[in-house]
């Protein structure tokens, strides 16, 4: 047998390699290290823009809105970063210092528990503190009937809580004191209400933040939201740099046109022109809002029970629902105690149950004073157990 393997003498010669004919060949300098990727990505087109009506889209670079910021910020033009306080004291801290420029607030709660109440308080603090001016429409009540209650509030908030009744005027009273003073002075050319001792002192209240307080009486015909965003556009043309925190109670009775064939469509087109509202002409909104009949029947409001639609919890930035304490606080706490379950009866619980700048799920109580229109601002942490109608009810 023979061998595959042979010396390596005996394998056969390699055919010679063709020669290659000379050529020019250009230098090419050593590669540098990779390009990063950001210095790859073409830049936008200056002009990128799509015309529309009535208005254009033109997308800005984090750069453009960098520079713009960093603009506003070497003007002192930063009032949309400073959040504008409510005038409830744990409210405030609990949402970072109030409410801001651009955010939509919903406050809930089933009839009775203080919407009205609050928000109206709310708005005074607001005009007073003299940070930002204050939109109150209201769709339930005429302008007159609103400042009756600023005047009892005022009587109120003036001294001491619990409010003196010897020298603070209830609602109802007011009408009775501003027809006395007409009858008092009839007589007289110009009747004042000045002149009635009682009334003064929350009059002269009401001046000094007066003409940053603005109400109007909502109409289904006419305060629309297209109407409501021609308004507030005036106002920005007016007074480019003052704050404005726009009031609507309530939501529901806001008109849609063309009206939908239901209430949650035409409750998601009035949520939706609001935020737009907002973020556009860069006000706050703060919308009272109702509950449904499930929520009517619930032990306990929550967010889910806003009536209308889906939308109120999706576009809003906080909602705040008011329970009455006698109601939702767990028996654990009043069975052995009835004095106790009749002094919860002169509280309202605020449940913070969405808040994109900060904590949520955070109860608060306030002492209401409805006789004056108006809560103790000075209000506090709950302490005691609540019932949580998703886990439990005892």
């Amino acid at each position: 047998m023979t061998s595959r393997w042979q010396p390596a003498d005996q394998f056969p010669a390699a055919p010679p390699l063709p020669e290659l004919e000379p050529r020019d060949v250009p230098f090419v300098a050593p590669a540098g290290p990779p390009t990063p990727a950001v210095d790859r990505v073409p830049a936008a087109p200056p002009d990128w823009a799509a015309d529309g009506q009535p208005a254009s889209l033109r997308p800005r670079s984090a750069m453009e809105v960098l520079t713009g910021l960093s603009e506003k910020v070497s003007q002192g033009a930063v009032a949309e970063y400073q959040p504008i306080p409510l005038g409830l004291s744990p409210l405030d801290r609990t949402l970072g210092g109030g409410i801001r420029s651009g955010e939509l607030m919903m406050i809930g709660g089933a009839q009775g528990t203080g919407k009205t109440t609050m928000a109206l308080q709310i708005a005074r603090n607001i005009a007073q503190s003299g940070q930002a001016n204050a939109l109150y429409i209201c769709f339930e009540h005429d302008e007159e009937y609103l400042l009756n209650r600023l005047m009892a509030l005022e009587s109120a908030l003036a001294g001491p809580m619990p409010p003196d009744s010897t020298k603070s005027i209830r609602i109802q009273d007011v009408r009775r004191e501003v027809l006395g003073t007409w009858m008092a002075q009839g007589g007289q050319d110009k009747p004042d209400l000045r002149g009635n001792p009682r009334l003064r002192p929350a009059l002269d209240r009401i001046a000094r933040y007066g003409q940053g307080l603005f109400l109007l009486r909502g109409s289904h015909a006419h305060t629309n939201t297209a109407n409501l965003r021609r308004m507030v556009e005036a106002y920005r043309e007016s007074a480019p740099a003052r704050p404005l925190v726009v009031f609507i109670d309530y939501l529901q009775r806001v008109p849609a046109v063309p009206d939908p064939p239901t209430e949650t469509e035409r409750v998601t087109n009035v949520v939706a022109a609001l935020k737009d509202l907002a973020l556009g002409l860069g006000v706050a909104v703060v919308c009272v809002v109702a509950a449904d009949k499930e929520g009517l029947k619930a032990a306990r409001l929550r967010n889910h029970h806003l009536r209308g639609s889906s939308a109120l919890n999706y576009e809003s930035d906080v909602i705040l629902i008011l329970n009455e304490k006698y109601h939702i606080v767990a028996k654990v706490n009043i069975e052995f105690n009835p004095y106790q379950a009749q002094r919860f009866r002169d509280w309202t619980i605020v449940t913070v149950e969405k808040n994109r700048s900060g904590r949520d799920a955070v109860d608060l109580e306030f002492e209401k004073h409805f006789e004056f229109s108006c809560f103790d601002p000075e209000g506090r942490q709950v302490q005691e157990k609540l019932i949580e109608e998703r886990l439990y009810n005892d």
